[in-house]
């Protein structure tokens, strides 16, 4: 029995990166091997085990066949006498083949380190075609190591675009599909994400409304970049930017949302260009059946039509009545959920931060929508039941005195 440290902890100690899981392939081993040494068994698949005391994972050395359409469509071999170049050839990309011993040699059998040092995102060999998930792990390695300046190699751009004309990524399921999404979502640039599922074709098969942007002109008044596509990923990029110091799942909630926010521009007749009236009204049901169909979670899709229905209220909220300013508030239900608004206001910075010249400005509505909401909550229900109020006149009472803070406020604000 042989044990080596391999993928993405080894790959991340060459870039001199802190890796945060390690896995382990043992060669030369049987299951029953594994469980006579206390290893628990955890793989549903083929044969992975946790170690009794690390709990970390040991995968036996397999090969696997390919016999039907989808990430699922493997049988698997796991004996002994597969070698530790066998377990690495059926590997995605070169910078994930690599494996270390115990004593830290490097075993290297496929040009991973070279291409790390290339900053080459390299497919291993022809069995990358056989598994659609790779298409996507390839863009979302794409967007963990573009800061790195790491690049996708032309053949893999190719074989992932002859993936998708197969129909191969069309038997993803839709759970899976937002795995990697969501993971994406996280890293450093989503944006780069989708850049590549549109390069190499996916994007039209796995989320066809958000490439539907792509081509769909706004006003350059107010979009300098001019393309719908465009701007929502570079929306999608301030979002990642302005979230950076939250928890994974609220950046996953706000870029998601970022990400589909305009996808009603998409159904804008051509004939309206480059204006796109009432965009976000068309939005909510692509929103909605978006979001069923990747199986988001109930928040990620509650906030999603939010920024999506509401966003331009936040952008003219200096221009707006004070009725209408407290009737916005209690649509979004930012009284009763100021953490959600809060994240609400993130992405319409985002929104507006992400055109071209004003990624470094920071927008004024959102300090005083900000205000505006502070002075309506001055008026607090528990005064208002005081004065006498009762059933339905507590709450159009309270509407009527927050209406007239906000009045007073919006007058000094906007003298």
């Amino acid at each position: 029995m042989k044990i080596y440290k391999v993928g993405g902890s080894v790959r991340d100690k060459l870039l001199g990166i802190d890796a945060k899981d390690q896995d382990f392939v043992v060669v030369g081993a049987t299951v029953e091997e594994m469980l006579k040494q206390g290893f628990k068994p955890v793989g549903k698949e083929f044969p992975v085990f946790l170690h009794p005391q690390t709990h970390e994972e040991y995968a036996l050395a397999r090969t696997e066949k390919k016999v039907s359409l989808g990430y699922q469509g493997f049988t698997f071999f796991c004996e002994p006498e597969v070698t530790l170049e066998q377990d690495l050839y059926r590997r995605d990309l070169t910078i994930n083949a690599i494996a270390e011993t115990d004593n830290g040699n490097i075993i290297d059998p496929y040009g991973g380190e070279q291409d790390l040092n290339n900053r080459i995102l390299r497919h291993v060999s022809i069995a990358f075609s056989e598994d659609p998930v790779r298409v996507l792990r390839v863009a979302r390695f794409a967007a963990r190591y573009h800061h790195l300046g790491f690049t996708i190699a032309d053949e893999t751009i190719e074989l992932m675009t002859a993936m998708v004309t197969s129909g191969e990524v069309d038997a993803l399921v839709m759970e899976r599909v937002w795995n990697e999404i969501s993971r994406a979502l996280t890293e450093p640039n989503p944006q780069i994400f989708f850049e590549v599922l549109k390069q190499c074709g996916a994007l039209n098969v796995l989320l066809p409304e958000v490439n539907a942007l792509f081509g769909v002109p706004q006003s350059e008044q107010w979009h300098p970049e001019i393309d719908t596509g465009i701007h929502t990923l570079m929306v999608l990029k301030q979002a990642r930017k302005l979230a950076n110091n939250l928890s994974s799942d609220e950046q996953i909630t706000i870029c998601y949302a970022a990400l589909v926010h305009d996808l009603g521009k998409a159904l804008t007749p051509k004939a309206e260009w480059p204006s796109h009236k009432k965009h976000e009204f068309r939005g909510v049901k692509l929103v909605e059946n978006l979001s069923q169909r990747l199986k988001v979670s109930k928040l990620q899709k509650e906030l999603a039509l939010v920024v999506t229905e509401y966003h331009l209220y936040l952008h003219r909220i200096d221009e707006i009545k004070a009725s209408t300013m407290v009737k916005f508030f209690n649509s979004v239900d930012a009284f009763r959920r100021p953490e959600r608004f809060q994240q609400f206001l993130l992405a319409c910075e985002a929104d507006s931060r992400g055109r071209l010249g004003y990624e470094d400005i920071e927008p004024i509505q959102i300090k005083h929508c900000q205000h505006y909401l502070q002075a309506a909550q001055a008026v607090n229900v528990q005064d208002v039941i005081v004065q006498g109020f009762k059933g339905a006149a507590v709450k159009e009472e309270l509407d009527r005195q927050r209406i007239h803070s906000v009045k007073v406020l919006c007058n000094q604000l906007r003298e």
